[in-house]
């Protein structure tokens, strides 16, 4: 485990929790020499992880996107940033840079991001580690509702353990050291489709 990728959120949210929540990861991420793949910017929960990392002696590479550069304040600190042409090619990067993923509190770009590197997993397109930082009960509505999914049969209870769930960062970091990728079969819930069949 030589880098995370972390998504967050612009905002640094509602209650300093957040912040202090950001912070304690990159204490973690620095100690065991940990780098921080991210969006690149310099606001919110973004910039207060990278900062801390920076601060510790640790690496932050954030990568963004031109059309962001200046709505997202592109961090000028950091180890490296790279200034990519759209999302498709950040995201695509970060995915590639990163040996697993974090999503801490965040709103819309975060959820879509957890998302979409769930569903490659799902898929078998890549076997890395996948971690909610719940941070504060911010998570649990939707580890709730991936249950729900499970049993109304969108989702297998095997799948659902893609997003794995922790509010403690030192744990997090365990699990994520510790991690045994294993294919998960996407399939058709075979019973639920012969029931369709008249």
């Amino acid at each position: 485990m030589k880098s995370i990728c972390v998504y967050c959120g612009s905002s640094p949210g509602a209650t300093p929790a957040y912040a202090e929540a950001a912070r304690k990861l990159a204490q973690e991420m620095v100690k065991n020499n940990i780098a921080l793949v991210y969006g690149g910017g310099n606001v919110g929960l973004m910039g207060i992880i990278a900062t801390e990392i920076m601060k510790l002696g640790g690496e932050a590479t954030g990568v963004i996107p031109k059309a962001l550069l200046d709505k997202e304040l592109g961090h000028n600190g950091l180890t490296r940033l790279h200034i990519v042409k759209d999302m498709h090619e950040r995201k695509a990067m970060m995915a590639e840079l990163s040996d697993g993923f974090v999503a801490m509190p965040g709103g819309m770009g975060t959820l879509e991001e957890l998302f979409e590197v769930l569903t490659w997993a799902q898929l078998g397109f890549h076997y890395k580690p996948i971690c909610l930082y719940n941070v504060e009960g911010f998570y649990n509505n939707l580890i709730a509702f991936v249950d729900h999914l499970v049993s109304e049969r969108f989702v297998s209870a095997d799948q659902s353990k893609l997003m794995m769930h922790e509010a403690d960062p030192a744990m997090l970091i365990e699990r994520f050291q510790t991690f045994t990728p294993s294919y998960i079969t996407k399939w058709a819930d075979r019973e639920a489709v012969a029931n369709l069949v008249p």
